[in-house]
């Protein structure tokens, strides 16, 4: 039995988050698949797979790494946490490209917020995991590079290596011990699942395409008024792209929307030079990304 790898186990339990074994020296987990499932113990009402069968009861803990040195899993959707993984630059990439912190502290940068102080670990390729209680109610999944370059999150569905594992190039090691913060509202809104506005927007019918769109203006420039102190950025940046869909079928015209979000944005409390930038940058992006409907 490797004492280490069984108090790390028994120390992420004793904080609420569910582990469960991964493969000696490696990120994988060490359970069984379903093709080659005994159909007993855990198993024996049907497959379980690790996130189900991942545990903080410390009986159970003790008996899985008893059998071996395994590597401790947290699986963040059962532990209520949602997990930003930090990479570092790879040798592949291009040169001049930034790192996951790099790319958070711009990220926190544009949104006017500090990079959040909460539980944070140093993962063995040097990269760094920051641990965040989830939102009540939005249930989020994974994601890669939805934040920025080399910065992916684990959520539901996913899970993280904990601190005092081990691979074979380095380990994972505390660097912050802070308890985990509760996710930041902005950042939660940046995560939450989009909305599908391209099938709507392709209505055969152009005016009902419009009337569509200009529901849209209405209830976008409300949740930009109305959005409070520390979500009113995103709230704004979020809003164009959305709209920012509607301007290459010509069912809204950018100058139009251009206007209302900036009035919506200086109601919110935002600077005018804040409002311009923000909005002619995500309608940029939306107008990039989505092109206008074939004649």
């Amino acid at each position: 039995m490797n004492t280490q790898l069984l108090t790390a186990a028994l120390d992420a339990a004793g904080r609420g988050w569910h582990v469960f074994p991964l493969r000696p020296r490696d990120k994988r987990p060490a359970l069984h698949g379903e093709t080659a499932c005994p159909a007993t113990g855990d198993c024996a009402t049907g497959h379980r797979k690790w996130e189900q069968r991942a545990t903080t009861d410390p009986d159970r803990i003790r008996a899985a790494w008893s059998a071996g040195a395994f590597n401790v899993g947290i699986a963040t959707g059962p532990s209520g946490l949602v997990v930003v993984d930090l990479d570092p630059v790879k040798a592949k990439d291009p040169k001049g490209t930034p790192g996951g912190v790099t790319s958070l502290q711009a990220l926190c940068e544009r949104a006017g917020h500090p990079v959040p102080a909460t539980y944070r670990t140093r993962t063995a390729s040097g990269g760094h995991h920051l641990y965040f209680t989830a939102t009540p109610g939005a249930r989020l999944g994974n994601s890669a590079g939805r934040l920025g370059k080399h910065i992916d999150t684990r959520a539901h569905g996913g899970y993280v290596v904990s601190a005092g594992s081990t691979l074979p190039h380095g380990a994972y090691e505390v660097v912050d011990p802070t308890d985990p913060a509760p996710l930041p509202e902005w950042l939660c809104a940046l995560l939450m699942p989009r909305q599908p506005f391209r099938g709507l927007t392709a209505a055969p019918v152009p005016v009902r395409a419009s009337r569509y769109a200009a529901a849209a203006l209405k209830a976008e420039t409300a949740a930009v008024a109305g959005a409070g102190e520390g979500s009113r950025n995103w709230t704004l940046v979020r809003a164009a792209r959305a709209l920012g869909r509607f301007i290459p079928s010509g069912d809204l015209d950018r100058s139009e929307v251009e206007q209302a979000l900036n009035s919506a944005g200086l109601r919110a409390g935002l600077r005018e030079n804040e409002c311009r930038a923000a909005v002619a940058s995500a309608l940029n992006w939306s107008i990039a990304n989505n092109p206008g409907r074939p004649a």
